[in-house]
């Protein structure tokens, strides 16, 4: 049995919506908080990207009948801080557990002890797979497109695809995928990235 969520605020627990994050900071932790926020404010693709977590994590699994597991909502989080920051299961165990605004945007208040074990974690954020990321991924950058009222290229849907990742790095680049320049990361350590108009 799996929650998307749970509706009841506990004591001390913050909206996530009214999350407050220090403008100034330079640590890459703040604006990936910021973007699940968005996510998690914007109630239309909220719901269309846990239709799709509840449709491809377990589906064969009662959704109503037994334990309950770990939360979609905290499985996301969890998926895209390691994802984005890309690192190991040993990090995310120790920001889940330590980090004061990571906990905030999990659900969890000042006076709520829950702890995320290691293997835990390990077998739920397992559970996005990366076609089940790049779906995710895909209904984002639309998302996006739609806030800045920019179009969606054709022959790329979002700039952080793993496909696209891949035509960066493996053909020549041009300006055009995604709408953005793309970097050539050159052999000599001195001279730094280049970019390629």
């Amino acid at each position: 049995m799996r929650v998307v969520q749970n509706e009841q605020m506990t004591i001390g627990e913050v909206d996530i919506s009214k999350m407050a994050f220090d403008p100034k900071s330079r640590d890459d932790i703040p604006k990936i908080l910021k973007g699940l926020q968005f996510v998690y404010t914007n109630i239309a693709l909220r719901t269309v990207i846990f239709q799709l977590l509840e449709s491809k994590i377990a589906p064969k699994v009662s959704k109503l009948n037994g334990r309950p597991g770990m939360p979609l909502w905290s499985i996301l989080v969890c998926g895209v801080l390691r994802l984005d920051l890309n690192c190991d299961y040993d990090r995310v165990h120790e920001l889940v557990n330590q980090h004061n605004s990571l906990r905030q945007m999990l659900g969890h208040g000042a006076f709520d002890d829950v702890y995320y074990h290691f293997q835990t974690l390990k077998d739920n954020v397992s559970l996005l797979t990366p076609e089940l990321l790049d779906e995710i991924n895909q209904r984002v950058v639309q998302s996006g497109h739609v806030l800045v009222k920019k179009r969606t290229a054709k022959s790329c849907v979002g700039a952080a695809t793993p496909l696209c990742l891949k035509r960066m790095f493996t053909s020549p680049p041009t300006s055009t995928c995604c709408g953005m320049q793309c970097v050539k990361l050159s052999a000599s350590p001195r001279s730094g990235a280049t970019i390629l108009a």
